[in-house]
């Protein structure tokens, strides 16, 4: 039997908020990470989801999500990695931070999604 993890969208106006209503629906305990890589980790099964992947993943009112995830939480997310990035990477990142703040480029719910059509083809429905 497949199972269908939902994740409340009108719950999300931050990345943060998104860790947090992933973590209620889906995470080990309410608790996977709270940063991409691992979210990616939870959902190729084994912290929270099945290891043989058979589960689907409901985002209701994710057009909410796509709103508040938009250009301005993406610059407000870089800004943060820009801050801890190592020298190497600031220039890039800075580029990044410079596309979002003119509202180009991916934003994080396209980073998110992204992940989720990697990780689990088919398996994301946008409500």
């Amino acid at each position: 039997m497949t199972v269908r993890y939902v994740i409340d969208g009108g719950k999300i106006r931050t990345l943060e908020d998104f860790w947090q209503a992933v973590g209620e629906s889906i995470g080990c305990g309410g608790y996977f990470g709270r940063n991409l890589d691992a979210f990616a980790d939870c959902l190729r099964g084994g912290f929270g989801t099945p290891d043989d992947g058979d589960y689907v993943i409901e985002w209701r009112d994710h057009e909410a999500s796509r709103l508040y995830l938009g250009h301005q939480e993406t610059a407000r997310q870089l800004e943060m990695r820009l801050a801890r990035c190592h020298p190497s990477h600031r220039a890039r990142m800075a580029g990044r931070l410079a596309e979002a703040r003119a509202g180009r480029g991916p934003t994080a719910f396209d980073w998110l999604v992204e992940i989720i059509e990697e990780e689990l083809p088919g398996g994301l429905f946008l409500c």
